[in-house]
């Protein structure tokens, strides 16, 4: 078998490529070298890989030179695919600016109308408890006429049976006919008065039926009330009670020292005590009191909000953060040295801001520092501003969040314009950027 195979593969060979000779002379002898079939398939097939290989070889270098055209124009692309990307974050937070003044807007609208409504929930359950004593009375006189009703049919029946009785005497037969005119105006007038009990027994169950469907109306109009006024006290708390969070300032303690603090502004909001007997509170007033409890807890958020410095000290369309707080290298030695705040870098005279309520307790020269704004909060928290190249308030001045206290220069230890901005907590340098992080898309 393998023989023949051998032969047929041999035969192939011969005929795709046969015996070939090559003559080799010289001037005295001649010699030729036989190249086989095999030799030949072995030299066409090294000449058909060198082939293949130099053309992949080619075709790697052109890739190459191609993709290194590709990359470039890549990177442009991404370039400006970045360019793109961050102006559609600007737009963003644009737009998220406009939608927390948006949602600011409509939680004081909301405020406004929450007396409205608590008015509105006391005429309620006034209107509830009148329509539940209609319907009491309703039922009585209901149950009344309906007693009455029997009575009267009875006493007709008893008269029916005692004029049957008398119709079997003769004296009866002779007074006959005064007797049926008396039966008839009796049964006449009683049929009147069991048609008017009936239509009054009617018209006092479609009353009641009316007065049902008032008050279910009602109920369905108050739970929905609840309902409105416990989403948007929801939502206007829970941002705040995030925000304190992740500040590191606990909501409760917070809390407690503003309600401690009250002075002049009015106070916790009193619960609603709708009965006057000495009952159980309803649902209703469960529910009015829990959301009057979260309005009082909302209004204490705003005012320690008020007095934390969640606030950005400079307009950020206008600025860049030029340095953050931490370790860094000193621009002015060149050591490694700790960086108590941020900076923000902007042109001369740009405006600064007080990131919170508080009292200026140093307005003027320091060392270092140069023109320097110091600013005393609640909590135990203060502010610094440096490097002004103006100062707009002065010591013991009390200032609002938002005001305009100075301008920004390069006084002091500084290589260029721009504003060091410190917040300490107790004496200690804490990091801004924790308060204004934590207060993004709230205010």
């Amino acid at each position: 078998m393998r023989t023949r195979l051998a032969i047929r593969i041999h035969s192939f060979l011969e005929s795709t490529f046969p015996e070939r000779r090559v003559f080799l002379k010289s001037d005295t002898d001649t010699r030729f070298i036989r190249l086989r079939p095999g030799t030949q398939l072995v030299a066409v097939t090294g000449m058909v890989a060198f082939v293949a290989w130099a053309i992949v070889a080619t075709a790697i270098v052109l890739m190459d030179s191609i993709g290194s055209g590709n990359f470039r124009e890549q990177a442009k692309r991404d370039q400006l695919t970045y360019r793109a990307r961050i102006d559609d974050i600007a737009h963003e937070r644009d737009t998220r600016a406009e939608e927390a003044l948006a949602a600011q807007q409509r939680f004081n609208a909301a405020l406004a109308q929450i007396s409205m409504m608590q008015s509105e929930l006391l005429t309620s359950e006034t209107r509830r408890q009148e329509l539940e004593t209609g319907i009491e009375v309703i039922q009585t006189t209901l149950r009344q006429t309906m007693t009455q009703r029997d009575g009267t049919r009875a006493e007709l029946e008893e008269l029916r049976q005692d004029t049957k009785a008398d119709w079997d005497t003769p004296m009866a037969a002779a007074a006959a006919p005064l007797q049926m005119d008396f039966l008839s105006t009796a049964l006449s007038e009683t049929a009147t008065e069991r048609d008017q009990i009936e239509n009054d027994a009617r018209e006092a169950l479609e009353q009641r039926a009316e007065m049902e469907l008032e008050l279910e109306l009602l109920n369905e109009r108050n739970d929905q009330i609840f309902r409105q006024l416990e989403e948007a006290v929801a939502v206007s708390v829970a941002p705040l009670d995030k925000m304190f969070k992740n500040a590191g300032m606990p909501p409760d303690r917070i809390l407690e020292q503003v309600r401690r603090g009250y002075s002049g502004q009015g106070g916790p909001l009193t619960p609603l005590a709708l009965s006057t007997r000495g009952e159980e509170p309803s649902a209703d007033e469960l529910r009015a009191n829990q959301i009057l409890n979260q309005l009082d807890q909302l209004n204490l958020y705003r005012m320690a909000a008020q007095q934390a410095p969640f606030a950005t000290p400079v307009n950020l369309n206008l600025v860049r953060q030029s340095s953050g707080y931490g370790y860094r290298r000193d621009p002015k030695t060149g050591g490694r040295r700790l960086h108590k705040g941020s900076d923000f870098a902007g042109r001369t005279g740009t405006d600064i801001f007080a990131t919170a309520d508080g009292i200026v307790t140093h307005a003027g020269w320091q060392s270092g520092y140069g023109k320097l704004v110091t600013i005393q909060h609640a909590f135990g928290i203060e502010t610094k501003y440096a490097h002004n190249s103006n100062l707009r308030v002065k010591v013991g001045q009390r200032v609002s969040r938002g005001d305009h206290i100075a301008d920004m220069g390069t006084t002091g230890r500084s290589t260029g314009t721009h504003l060091h901005y410190e917040v300490r907590v107790n004496g200690k340098p804490v990091n801004p950027m924790i308060y204004i992080k934590a207060a993004r898309n709230v205010f």
